[in-house]
């Protein structure tokens, strides 16, 4: 079997699935355990206590993302037994909590692959959702022995990574691609493994983008809060009054733009994106970021002098390029790019933004000693 594995993925040649560790029963949310014919395996509850919601909080801000994973292994939702489905998901403990909550009353065993603790789509998309995982965790699971039929559901979000002849051919084990929200589940098999259109179709609505906003902030906001103070003390320089004088006016006011340009690429973009004109994302970006810097120059006023003037395009150039690049970050999260199309626009995108934001900030700077 350890050749088998060489055959899907010489290049990385994963661990024998022998050598693999099961999941441990001191984990926070397994409520105590079940008798399988391959030992014991951690038992679950479809219910979700106030440290499961708080770490998928915390996840959400990007506090301990990285690290936010469960141990890979067989677990049993309920009381399973060998009748019972086999539902496959990722170690983002996220991911399994989205499963098992879809579940309630339900008995069903859930093989957990170690995806790094990253969720399903992103991970097959990274190859540690794939089909060498997948067979491994079978092995290692001793799943042949647990359940008597040879069905797993595994999210349709996973077909990137996933070889589904190739776990066939490996493990006997037939992939049948669940829909995509863990929701339509209880239905699916109620139904005998048949998912209707709408549980095929990838939905990217307003609740859907605006949970987003927090971690594509919380990634931005660490870079701004490094550039604002180097922009407030800029600020400082030239000008008709005195350094302090001038930084509270000129410097605070490119903080201010420039936190609005933050807020455009990561939450106003979220809010508009299917409104807003283009397809590209940076182009989005470039419409909501200008809108935007108008706004924030029309609050600002003094554009009766050829500094107030050189000021005002410098920051009608920043404002849309920061906007634009945040923007971009929403690729990979939506459900209308692909690799061909995002390679292309990051061609053109990217060296445009970084000529605007120098172009703004040359001119930005020029306008502090124009008297």
């Amino acid at each position: 079997m350890d050749n088998l594995f060489k055959t899907i993925n010489p290049a990385c040649c994963p661990l024998p699935a022998k050598d693999l560790n099961k999941p441990g029963f001191d984990q926070d949310f397994v409520s105590g355990s079940i008798d399988t014919p391959a030992g014991k395996a951690p038992a679950v509850s479809s219910r979700l206590i106030l440290r499961d919601h708080w770490g998928s909080f915390k996840a959400r801000w990007g506090v301990g993302r990285m690290d936010y994973a469960i141990d890979p292994g067989l677990y049993a939702l309920g009381k399973p037994d060998s009748k019972s489905p086999v539902l496959v998901s990722a170690n983002y403990k996220m991911s399994f909590d989205r499963l098992r909550q879809a579940l309630p009353g339900r008995d069903a065993w859930i093989l957990v692959l170690d995806t790094d603790g990253i969720n399903v789509w992103c991970a097959a998309g990274k190859g540690t959702f794939g089909t060498d995982e997948l067979v491994r965790r079978i092995e290692a699971a001793r799943l042949k022995d647990v359940v008597g039929h040879r069905d797993l559901v595994v999210p349709q979000l996973a077909g990137p990574g996933v070889a589904a002849h190739l776990v066939k051919k490996l493990s006997g084990f037939t992939v049948h691609w669940g829909p995509i929200k863990a929701a339509d589940i209880p239905a699916y098999l109620d139904a005998g493994y048949k998912a209707d259109s709408r549980m095929r179709r990838k939905t990217f609505t307003f609740a859907e983008r605006i949970v987003l906003v927090p971690i594509e902030l919380v990634h931005a906001l660490k870079p701004a809060l490094i550039a604002a103070p180097v922009l407030f003390l800029l600020g400082g320089l030239g000008g008709p009054a005195g350094f302090w004088a001038n930084a509270l006016n000129y410097g605070l006011f490119a903080v201010l733009a420039f936190f609005s340009a933050l807020i455009a690429g990561t939450f106003l973009n979220a809010v508009l994106l299917p409104y807003l004109p283009g397809r590209a994302f940076s182009t989005k970006g470039f419409f909501v970021g200008f809108a935007v810097a108008a706004a924030v120059l029309a609050a600002r006023g003094n554009l009766h002098s050829w500094p107030g003037l050189i000021e005002a395009f410098s920051w009608l150039l920043i404002v849309p390029a920061f906007t634009a690049y945040l923007a971009m970050n929403f690729t990979g999260c939506s459900t209308y790019t692909s690799l061909s199309g995002v390679k292309k626009e990051m061609r053109w995108a990217l060296p445009l933004e970084a000529g605007m934001a120098a172009c703004g900030m040359i001119g930005w700077i020029t306008s502090r000693f124009i008297s």
